[in-house]
């Protein structure tokens, strides 16, 4: 048996609404929002008594997916949104776009902050870290040109 696909990554938020238009600013396309709850799923997070409201966001592609959840019930135990990159876990989720300068101008007004600054790798990418919504931790890569053309 072998490995099929990822489905998606999760990132638990505080306002399911403002991760949602930054994520929808960003390209996405959401997909579908419900509550979440009951015995089934407490089962499968070992969250008893779980309440979790979420949003499925979809890559444009239609292959890449984010699970936004908002906790109701029981509260948020752990706050990792202001973790440096070297911390352990779950950091970042990384995203290719075609205009790093403009998806950073749309960025912006949703409240997206430059980590440090936009770097060229060799002349194969443009790369920046970006702090979303609640300190969502967001890698932008843009392949430069000539690269594009060779492939």
């Amino acid at each position: 048996m072998a490995l099929q696909r990822m489905d998606n990554v999760g990132i638990v938020v505080e306002s399911l609404d403002a991760a949602i238009s930054f994520f929808a600013e960003l390209g996405l396309e959401l997909e579908g929002r419900m509550m979440i709850e009951g015995d089934w799923s407490g089962r499968v997070t070992g969250l008893r008594d779980q309440r979790v409201e979420i949003a499925m966001m979809r890559t444009p592609d239609g292959h890449g997916r984010i699970e936004l959840s908002r906790f109701l019930a029981p509260p948020v135990v752990a706050d990792h949104r202001n973790a440096p990159v070297n911390a352990l876990g779950y950091l970042r989720v990384m995203f290719a776009v075609d205009d790093l300068d403009d998806t950073l101008a749309r960025l912006r007004r949703h409240g997206a902050q430059l980590v440090d600054e936009v770097v060229q790798y060799e002349d194969v990418y443009r790369l920046c870290y970006v702090r979303g919504p609640e300190g969502i931790l967001v890698g932008l890569a843009e392949q430069i040109e000539a690269q594009r053309a060779e492939l």
